[in-house]
């Protein structure tokens, strides 16, 4: 019988860090990023893959903190994907990060490879959780929605996140942005995608990284507007964009302040369908936002 699935850590700010760079995953461990991300895949060149699992396993294994240790794995079509996780998953990584996942069936064979490697290795069942990158390819995008609905390995995805690099590599595209900055049509798509599909199966949306580090302002900028569309947290390639995706993706305590106060004017009207507050009316989609804000929050 598998373990109840673990919680899943907060996941505001995920930190990459590269495998074959004891000095960097250091300090995404040693940072305020909720979850260290040891990356396997684009950062790491094909000679030093096998290096880079040794390290990762052993930085995992003298960690007094797994869970918030992730690895980004090779993706689940490759030969390297099954060596990534024989190595890693005996020290126990609080989960894995799938790239170029293209539909429920990639979470699935992952499932059915972690299920074998956690038995093998005396690991509770199910304690391994995944995200997955979900617009990657072109056939990846045509596939968002599929994360939904019941299918082996379900329980274990906590989180679906998107990206523009690798999508441009695989369609030939010579840009991602426009003369303003803005992501053009289809890298927005891809966003939307991500979020609608993360908001059916039920997980986490999560954005994609910032590659220009040091504009700390237009970090914050953007991670406030994703997260007021729905995203719960952003991918992060420097420690630097910690603190600001952390302080965006934190309720205020206005924010706070009005959800209880939204909650409260329901629970004064049991059945109401509209409530009026500060000069506004509410209706049960208002209740609904609110409490979601409230939990996520872990306020009452």
């Amino acid at each position: 019988m598998p373990h109840p699935t673990p919680t899943p850590p907060r996941m505001r700010s995920w930190l990459f860090a590269p495998g074959d760079s004891e000095k960097k995953m250091g300090k995404a461990e040693a940072s305020a990023a909720d979850i260290a991300l040891l990356d396997l895949e684009d950062s790491v060149s094909p000679e030093n893959k096998a290096a880079a699992r040794a390290m990762v396993a052993e930085h995992i294994g003298a960690s007094a903190n797994r869970a918030r240790l992730w690895v980004r794995i090779n993706p689940i079509s490759g030969h390297d994907c099954i060596a990534d996780l024989a190595a890693i998953i005996p020290a126990q990584p609080g989960g894995v990060f799938l790239p170029k996942a293209e539909g429920s069936a990639d979470i699935t064979q992952l499932h059915h490879y972690l299920t074998a490697l956690e038995a093998a290795n005396g690991v509770p069942l199910g304690r391994t959780l995944i995200a997955a990158l979900v617009t990657e390819t072109a056939a990846a995008m045509f596939r968002t929605g599929d994360y939904a609905g019941d299918y082996p390995g379900k329980a274990r995805l906590v989180a679906m996140s998107w990206g523009a690099e690798d999508l441009s590599s695989a369609l030939g595209a010579r840009e991602q942005r426009g003369p303003d900055g803005g992501y053009s049509h289809t890298y927005e798509m891809a966003r939307s995608l991500c979020l609608i599909g993360a908001s059916a199966a039920g997980v986490a949306a999560i954005e994609t990284v910032q590659p220009e580090f040091r504009d700390l302002e237009a970090l914050e900028a953007r991670a406030k507007s994703v997260r007021a569309q729905g995203f719960r947290g952003m991918l992060a390639i420097h420690p630097a964009q910690v603190d600001p995706i952390n302080a965006a993706f934190t309720p205020s305590a206005e924010e706070l302040a009005h959800a209880r106060a939204v909650v409260a004017a329901f629970a004064e009207h049991p059945g109401a369908g509209v409530v009026a507050l500060d000069g506004a009316m509410l209706d049960r989609p208002h209740l609904a936002l609110a409490q979601r804000l409230l939990a996520e929050a872990g306020a009452d």
